[in-house]
């Protein structure tokens, strides 16, 4: 079945040479952009309430923009002047790149992942001395806290932000050909609005292995898969996808 329409369960990217507008012109398809979930900062008063002191951490561990975002503003709220010295441990180049809006690059101390969390195990086992703070939403995944519980490191977890479900009633009749998310929190927003969905000839696009794992825990089927050797980005998923599709 060819593919004419796909909603992306993310906010429209900022960036006009965004490839998703790539896909969109090339192929003629329609793409729409439509957070699943919601991301909610949590108050100063309570991060305070976790017995957290930004004073205490030498590095910082960020899996995500929203980390980033969060763990700034937080250092903002509480007047505290993030030192020249903090070392950043970025799980992959998408997040690193991100930090550039609060840091100027080439002047901090940022190691980046490959991809997964445990790919930055060699950086923590060398750092290992380092006071780590991994400011995350209150939905932190298990693999995360079993590398860093596993390498022994002195680390502390910060809730600054939670993942809500969004309200998607206004999309019960809308129908699109691909759906594509990138958390299982995602596929969780899909079921709470809409619990009796069936996939049926509608594919499904799923970024990571936790993303997957909950999408077929679902019983949905994976069409479309990222990142993979050869299609690390979602964009180069669905352009081989779609340029299979539609050849027919």
């Amino acid at each position: 079945m060819k593919v004419k329409s796909i909603l992306i369960s993310q906010p429209e990217p900022k960036a006009e040479n965004s490839p998703y507008f790539d896909i969109q012109q090339k192929y003629k398809v329609k793409i729409d952009f439509r957070p699943f979930i919601e991301v909610n900062g949590v108050p100063v008063k309570e991060i305070r309430q976790q017995k957290i002191d930004l004073n205490d951490f030498s590095a910082i561990i960020l899996t995500s923009r929203n980390a980033v975002d969060h763990y700034f503003r937080v250092a903002e709220e509480m007047r505290y002047k993030v030192p020249e010295t903090m070392r950043y441990f970025c799980q992959s180049e998408a997040v690193a790149y991100y930090l550039q809006k609060y840091v100027v690059y080439r002047k901090r101390k940022i190691y980046v992942g490959k991809k997964e969390f445990s790919d930055m195990m060699p950086m923590f086992k060398k750092y290992s001395s380092e006071k780590f703070l991994l400011p995350s939403s209150d939905k932190l995944n298990d693999d995360v806290v079993k590398t860093l519980e596993d390498l022994k490191l002195n680390w502390k977890q910060g809730v600054f932000f939670r993942t809500e479900m969004a309200d998607l009633s206004d999309l019960r009749e809308v129908k699109y050909d691909i759906l594509v998310f990138f958390s299982p929190t995602g596929i969780n927003s899909l079921f709470h609005n809409f619990p009796d969905f069936e996939q049926g000839k509608t594919r499904i696009g799923v970024f990571g292995n936790t993303t997957k794992k909950e999408a077929e825990d679902m019983n949905l089927r994976v069409d479309v898969m990222a990142p993979t050797p050869e299609t690390p980005s979602m964009t180069m998923a669905l352009d081989k996808y779609i340029a299979k599709a539609n050849k027919k």
